[in-house]
């Protein structure tokens, strides 16, 4: 993490990554490991029964042997450590092979096991931030991505673009305190977006939230709707270079550590590559 805050304090000093503009988005990428293999509470629970049960019946035919010469202490520790991981992950399975990874949906409704890879692209397309998480949805990260941008570039953002995935009205009014003009769009003014039908309510409820209805104000403008329309723009042609080009589709370590330094590793490098065509077009 400091050598991706040193690339983006050369990177600023050079003057670019430009934070009038930023556009914040997510992904999931494959961990390295099966599906398949899985510790699951069902499974586990009638192992380690069966594994306790067959210790003691070993014990009873021959007391005077050392205990554990097929089914040991050490089996059934392990199948204990493995349920309380299974527990306190508040998950129904876990990967055998990486236990941090996470069962997350993608695109298209089908599940992947893998991590949510986050960032923050400025509006000259330099990744202004990032981060990897085990989040399922992408509601609670707007702010805590913003928070990384301050933190790495010591300069808040004058206005960020969302997809509906981060909206809440908490992230609205936590934007406005903040001085922020945030372009993200409530799933009902998505679909207003998208197809033109007019948004009202949720349900039968009618929306009261100022924000809420601050924010659909300035997405139905002329300029509102430019602007959500960058964010696309900005933040997917850099997934693209990240995945198609580099092969971020799959992490090559595991555990939530390493996949994270290797999801900043790529970032710098995309940074570095970037700079390095800029100069050449100079």
């Amino acid at each position: 993490m400091e050598l991706f805050t040193q690339v983006l304090l050369f990177l600023r000093r050079a003057g670019l990554v430009r934070l009038g503009t930023v556009a914040i988005d997510s992904t999931r990428v494959k961990a390295q490991a099966s599906p398949d293999r899985l510790l699951r509470q069902d499974i586990l629970e009638p192992e380690l029964r069966q594994k306790v049960e067959r210790w003691q019946q070993e014990l009873d035919d021959d007391p005077d042997r050392e205990p554990g010469t097929r089914v040991g202490s050490e089996q059934i520790a392990r199948v204990r450590q493995q349920l309380q991981q299974l527990r306190e992950s508040g998950e129904s399975k876990l990967s055998r092979t990486d236990g941090d990874a996470r069962f997350l949906r993608a695109q298209g409704g089908r599940f992947v096991l893998g991590y949510t890879a986050e960032i923050v692209v400025s509006e000259d397309h330099f990744i202004a931030a990032q981060r990897v998480t085990q989040n399922k949805s992408d509601n609670e990260s707007l702010v805590p991505m913003v928070d990384e941008v301050e933190r790495q570039c010591a300069t808040r953002p004058q206005r960020v673009l969302a997809d509906t995935g981060f909206f809440c009205n908490q992230n609205l009014r936590e934007m406005e305190a903040r001085g922020i003009e945030a372009y993200l769009p409530d799933p009902c003014m998505a679909r207003e977006l998208n197809t033109g039908q007019a948004a009202m309510g949720t349900g039968r409820m009618t929306v009261s939230d100022p924000s809420l209805l601050r924010s659909r104000q300035k997405l139905r403008t002329t300029e509102g709707r430019a602007w959500y329309k960058k964010r696309k723009a900005l933040v997917e042609p850099v997934f693209g270079i990240l995945k198609e080009q580099r092969g971020m589709r799959q992490f090559q370590r595991r555990g939530l550590p390493a996949v994270a330094l290797e999801w900043t590793l790529a970032a710098i490098a995309y940074n570095l590559t970037r700079f390095r065509t800029l100069r050449r077009t100079v």
